[in-house]
């Protein structure tokens, strides 16, 4: 209980300064002077990094939460692949119970290998590796897959033991980076200043952060948008539609992501009025979760849906999204590869 109540606490804390903050702010200034440290001393050589004999795209964040890191991966797969690329992803596997590194398919458990890498395993259709040690999970992947020719490491920034050759930040844009102090007087993982040396930060949604975007980074910005797809019934996933499916019918929509406000805002632009049901981030749903939710139509993402996909009853249904991005984030990354057009 107390465990819950403090995950709920601090991030409550994180989109302003109250009184809290006094007792916040020594840890949060020992928590930075540590990462800026420890980054320094891969810099400078004093900590060894690992190169790839292939290129690698760090995709990540420096704040925690939710920021759409997910969808960007799909789509820089598919973007990859478009260009004659054979990607792979590895990934830590957030709550997985693996303890090596593991090769997620459409067939693994998602208990075994987390949410996230599930859905991407799903969604990309290439070679998907987790493991707590990056560097070992890669070349577990190269090992596997020696096709591959370009990794992508998903939620990977602070991870400077695996090296890489392009990095990318992505942030939500309604939320920024809250009161931009440390965890755990904030949400920031890193300083605002680690925006100046990545080669791309992408902005999910429309920036409604107080602070202006271009005085906090010196990067190329992209804009992402998450556009829907169809419903599919996790039952049947031929069974799909728009929300005139629905039409009629009482509804309530779980949430067990980052955001959730996200998703439930993507369900009013479809029409739809619904009860809202949120659990925590990366939340391990089971059948009891959902006996006490009385509606004809229960919706939920499909990070939530590959987890709830055993026990789905007829009535549950996912909402899929893709992302699309401004620009050509391709061509960017082929030009830092020195890639040949």
């Amino acid at each position: 209980m107390m465990i819950k109540f403090l995950s709920n606490w601090f991030p409550s804390q994180w989109s302003k300064w109250t009184p809290w903050h006094i007792i916040l702010l020594p840890i949060a200034w020992v928590f930075a002077g540590i990462v800026s440290v420890r980054r320094y001393l891969y810099k400078v050589g004093v900590l060894d990094s690992h190169t790839l004999p292939v290129p690698v795209v760090v995709v990540g964040n420096i704040n925690v939460g939710g920021a759409g890191k997910t969808p960007l991966v799909i789509y820089l797969v598919g973007q990859l692949k478009a260009q004659g690329f054979k990607p792979g992803v590895i990934s830590r596997g957030y709550l997985g119970a693996a303890n090596t590194s593991v090769s997620v398919t459409k067939e693994s458990k998602v208990g075994d290998v987390g949410d996230e890498p599930m859905l991407i395993a799903q969604r990309a259709n290439c070679p998907v590796f987790i493991g707590r040690d990056r560097v070992a999970t890669a070349q577990a992947l190269l090992n596997n897959h020696p096709e591959c020719n370009i990794m992508i490491s998903d939620d990977g920034l602070q991870h400077y033991r695996l090296g890489r050759d392009f990095e990318i930040v992505v942030v939500d844009g309604k939320v920024g980076f809250g009161n931009k102090a440390s965890l755990p007087a904030g949400p920031l993982r890193e300083s605002v200043s680690r925006l100046d040396i990545v080669d791309l930060v992408v902005v999910n949604g429309a920036w409604r952060a107080v602070y202006p975007l271009e005085a906090l980074t010196k990067a190329n910005v992209a804009h992402m948008k998450l556009n829907s797809g169809e419903f599919y019934n996790l039952i049947d996933n031929g069974l799909a539609g728009n929300a005139t499916l629905f039409a009629s019918k009482t509804i309530t929509a779980v949430a067990g992501i980052g955001n959730p406000s996200r998703f439930f805002e993507q369900l009013k632009k479809e029409g739809l009025t619904f009860e809202q049901k949120v659990f925590p981030d990366h939340h391990a749903f089971k059948a009891e979760d959902f006996e006490c939710i009385d509606s004809d139509v229960i919706l939920m993402t499909e990070k939530d849906a590959v987890k709830c996909q055993s026990f789905a009853k007829a009535n549950y249904w996912a909402l899929p999204v893709s992302a699309t991005l401004s620009g050509s984030i391709i061509t960017q990354i082929m030009n830092a590869l020195k890639v040949p057009k």
